[in-house]
Formats: C-alpha cells, sequence, structure tokens
C-alpha cells in the first residue's frame, strides 16, 4: 500500500504500529495485525485469517504501480511455494514462466531479503520473519520482541523448508566437498563453482547476494550447495534463517 493512511483502512494498527511506520516505512516491514475491513482483502489471501499483513514499499516501481492503481494490492511474491527468492527480473521471469502477463523490471533487488514480518497482536509483539529491518533496530522502537509461534500461516516463509534451491544445501562449511558448489562469505580462493556472497565479509552485501548467487550456484547442477558460516548478529539472523531453511533445518 502507498501509505500508513491506507493501512488503517484494512487493519487495526495500534501505537506501536504507528511508531514502526513511521520509522521504517516505506520501506522492507510488513505488519501482522487484526484485519479492520474484511472486504478490503479476501479469505484466500488472508488464508482465513482475521488477521492482514500490511506493508509499504520504498521502491520507485512499486510504489508508482500503487499510486496508478490507487488503492492496496495484495500480491504474493514472484516465486514458487518453496523455492528461492527471485531478486532479479531474469530469476522471476524463470520462476513464473507464461503464468504472469506483465513483468516490470525494477532492477536489482537492493536489500535482497524479504521484508521483516512482526506480528502486532494480543500480547506482546512477535518476530515472525527475520528480515531487511534487524531486530535490534525493531526493538530499539518498540521493545523487546516475543519468539514466533509455531503459526506458519501468519507470516509467509515459516515453512520448515523454504527458499529451497533443486541442490541439497549445507550450510555452516569451511570448506565444500569435490562436486559441491560453494557460497563463500568473507576472503576465499576462486573456483568455478565459487560464489562469494561477500568477499569483505559484509553482511549487508551478503543479504543482497544471497539469492541470486544461491540460484547461480544451483544452475551449476551441483551434488550439493554449501554455505560458509555467516555471523548471527544483525542481518546475519535473517541470512541464516533463510539457509537453514533452504537446508530443511527448521521446524
Amino acid at each position: 500500500m502507498a501509505d500508513l493512511e491506507t493501512a488503517r483502512r484494512i487493519a487495526v494498527l495500534d501505537e506501536r504500529a504507528g511508531a514502526l511506520a513511521q520509522a521504517f516505512w516505506p520501506g522492507p516491514l510488513t505488519i501482522v495485525a487484526p484485519i479492520k475491513d474484511s472486504s478490503a482483502v479476501c479469505d484466500l489471501a488472508r488464508a482465513g485469517l482475521d488477521t492482514v499483513a500490511v506493508r509499504v514499499p520504498a521502491h520507485p516501481v512499486a510504489r508508482a504501480v500503487l499510486a496508478a492503481f490507487g488503492g492496496a494490492v495484495a500480491a504474493p511474491s514472484a516465486n514458487r511455494s518453496g523455492r528461492p527468492s527471485p531478486t532479479t527480473l531474469e530469476d522471476a521471469v524463470a520462476e513464473t514462466g507464461e503464468a504472469a502477463a506483465l513483468a516490470l523490471d525494477g532492477g536489482a533487488c537492493a536489500v535482497g531479503l524479504e521484508s521483516t514480518v512482526i506480528a502486532l497482536l494480543d500480547g506482546p509483539p512477535r518476530l515472525l520473519r527475520p528480515g531487511g529491518i534487524t531486530r535490534a533496530q525493531i526493538e530499539a522502537v518498540i521493545g523487546p520482541l516475543a519468539e514466533a509461534q509455531a503459526d506458519a500461516k501468519r507470516s509467509p516463509g515459516r515453512l520448515a523448508v523454504h527458499y529451497a534451491p533443486d541442490a541439497p544445501v549445507r550450510i555452516d562449511v569451511t570448506a565444500p566437498a569435490d562436486g559441491e558448489a560453494f557460497l563463500a562469505f568473507g576472503p576465499a580462493p576462486d573456483g568455478e563453482r565459487v560464489f562469494n556472497l561477500s568477499p569483505t565479509g559484509s553482511l549487508t552485501e551478503a543479504a543482497a547476494n544471497l539469492f541470486s548467487m544461491l540460484r547461480a550456484a544451483d544452475r551449476t547442477a551441483p551434488s550439493a550447495i554449501a554455505v560458509a558460516p555467516i555471523p548471527d548478529e544483525g542481518l546475519g539472523e535473517a541470512i541464516n534463517d533463510r539457509l537453514r531453511r533452504a537446508a530443511g533445518f527448521v521446524g
């Protein structure tokens, strides 16, 4: 949606939501809140729940679409369920094929990771999915976050196996085995199947490169994709969340 005012027509947004919106919208933050107008978003798009997820994007192309449409847009991500997210037009078209009648090219995703999803329902705020806004940034605005309950329907990206390429994924690997592609982090030797998320060890750069390099590694038809250890701090929390789900390590 285009702004907080539009979001308030659809969702019941409390003071915490207003503070988060002021701090991070437009940007990669999604707020799950009680539905206010159930006619605005169909039951199917809400998985039959009494909640709705709202976000104000920052990308100029997305904002231009919202302005031209004149209202909120309910839409899925441009990947098949369980697959790695596309972060370029080429990868999005490869995922959707002829199912999409029109494609808009806004360039490669700057953040790379999906939005952070926060549930503001009864009780303390809950982190449903780490993403482009870090836990520390959120907590600086509204205080401590509780961990998500085991309810995969409240947010996308909560399946035990998600963001998965065709090749198996091994994480926290210091050196790949024969036949494996390698997603390195920090200084690493070059190689035909070596894809360095960030030679300088930048979590911001690694987040931006994660899905495109995961897909590039998968296209080499490796026996598996090995991924170097990533610090579990800041954006690293979200990167590791995606990698654990790609490897099937999250229940």
